[in-house]
C-alpha cells in the first residue's frame, strides 16, 4: 500500500519538523544550527542543566520535552537515526553553565555509541558531565540483565523528574542520584496490532498478521516475540499490568506512576479505555495510582498500539514530577 503523509521533499523531513515546532513555540525553544532544539531560558540558568539526544519520527518525544523544568538542549539525529558525537559535545558545551551537565541517553545501539564517543571527547574538557541511560523495556531483557533492556517513554518522566531537581538548585550528583533512583524502579511495555511505515522512504517498518497483536514491539518496530491473537482493552491491561508489576515486584499498598502512551494511530478512546481497565485492576490490589498521563508522547509515526510504563513512587519523586515547567508538549 503506497504510503500516504503530508510532506514535502523525504530529504527535509528533519529540517522542515524542526522549523515547524520552533515556530510553534517561539516563546519556549530555539532552533540552532546542526539540528539543536534549545530551551529559550538557557542563557539565564544558573544550576545543573540537561541535555539529550535521539533520532525524529518519535514526535513530540524528544524536542517536544524542551524548555523550562526539563530538557534544555536536545540533540537531534535523522529519522530513526542517531546525531553525530561532535554535535553532542557541542550541545553539551553550549548547556554547561558552571554547575554540570547531565546527559540522558534511551538505550538504543545507535544512541549508546554517540554518547559514548560524546563522553570520550568531552574527557579532554573540564566540564562536568554525567552520563544517565534510560532502560526500562521488560520485553528484550529481564531486570537483572537491565543494560540489555531498550529505552522507551520512560526517558520522558526522567526528563521532568531530573529538570525539576536541577531547578531546585541540587547538585549534578544530587541531580543524578534522583533520576538515577527513578529510572530504576521503572518498567514499560508496548503492544502493536499494526506496524508504521519509514516516513522518508516509504517502507514498512515491522509487520503483524490481521488477527495479531505484538507484545513487546520496540520503539523502532523491532519484534518482541509476543505475538498472540488480539485481545480486549481490558485483558490486554491485564496481561501488562501483571507483566510490569512483576518486573517491579510491587506489592500491595505501594505508589506508582502510570502512563499510556499512544504509539501514534491509537486513539485517545481506545487509550482512556486501556487506562479505565489498569485503574480498576490496580485498585483491586491496592495499589495507588499517584501521578498519571494518557495520550502520544513518544511515537512510531502511524503504528497502532500503545505503550505501558509504571514506575515506583515516593514523596520526593512525586513532588518533582508534579513541580512546575513549561514546554510545548508538557506543561504542569
Amino acid at each position: 500500500m503506497k504510503m500516504k503523509k503530508f510532506i514535502n521533499d523525504p530529504e527535509n523531513l528533519t529540517s522542515e519538523l524542526l522549523e515547524g515546532l520552533a515556530l510553534a513555540n517561539k516563546e519556549i525553544i530555539d532552533l540552532k544550527e546542526n539540528n539543536l532544539v534549545v530551551n529559550k531560558k538557557l542563557e539565564q540558568a544558573d544550576r545543573v542543566t540537561i541535555v539529550t539526544l535521539g533520532g525524529c519520527g518519535h514526535e513530540p518525544a524528544i524536542s517536544g520535552f524542551v524548555g523550562e523544568g526539563m530538557v534544555d538542549i536536545s540533540v537531534v539525529g535523522d529519522i530513526f537515526a542517531a546525531p553525530n558525537p561532535k554535535v553532542c559535545v557541542e550541545a553539551i558545551e553550549m548547556a554547561d553553565k558552571g554547575k554540570g551537565v547531565l546527559f540522558i541517553v534511551l538505550n538504543h545501539a545507535g544512541d549508546m555509541l554517540t554518547a559514548n564517543l560524546t563522553m570520550k571527547q568531552l574527557k579532554k574538557s573540564n566540564i562536568n558531565v554525567i552520563k544517565l541511560v534510560t532502560q526500562e523495556d521488560v520485553a528484550n531483557a529481564p531486570r537483572e540483565n537491565s543494560d540489555d533492556r531498550r529505552g522507551l517513554v520512560g526517558c520522558v518522566p526522567t526528563y521532568k523528574i531530573a529538570g525539576a531537581a536541577a531547578s531546585q538548585g541540587k547538585s549534578l550528583e544530587e541531580v543524578n542520584e534522583i533520576a538515577s533512583r527513578f529510572a530504576e524502579n521503572m518498567a514499560t511495555l508496548s503492544v502493536a496490532s499494526r506496524g508504521a511505515t519509514h516516513p522518508a522512504t516509504g517502507q514498512m517498518i515491522s509487520e503483524i498478521g490481521e488477527e495479531d497483536m505484538e507484545v513487546g514491539m520496540g520503539q523502532h518496530g523491532e519484534g518482541g516475540g509476543g505475538t498472540q491473537t488480539m485481545k480486549s482493552a481490558d485483558e490486554t491491561a491485564k496481561i501488562m499490568v501483571d507483566a510490569l508489576l512483576k518486573d517491579l515486584s510491587i506489592k500491595e499498598g505501594e505508589k506508582i506512576m502510570l502512563i499510556i502512551n499512544g504509539s501514534g494511530s491509537t486513539t485517545l478512546m481506545e487509550q482512556l479505555i486501556v487506562y479505565r481497565a489498569c485503574a480498576k485492576y490496580l485498585e483491586e490490589k491496592n495499589i495507588e495510582i499517584v501521578a498519571n498521563e494518557v495520550g502520544e508522547i513518544l511515537t512510531v509515526q502511524e503504528q497502532a498500539g500503545f505503550q505501558m510504563f509504571m514506575a515506583r513512587m515516593d514523596e520526593e519523586l512525586l513532588e518533582l514530577y508534579n513541580a512546575p515547567c513549561n514546554t510545548p508538549y508538557m506543561k504542569k
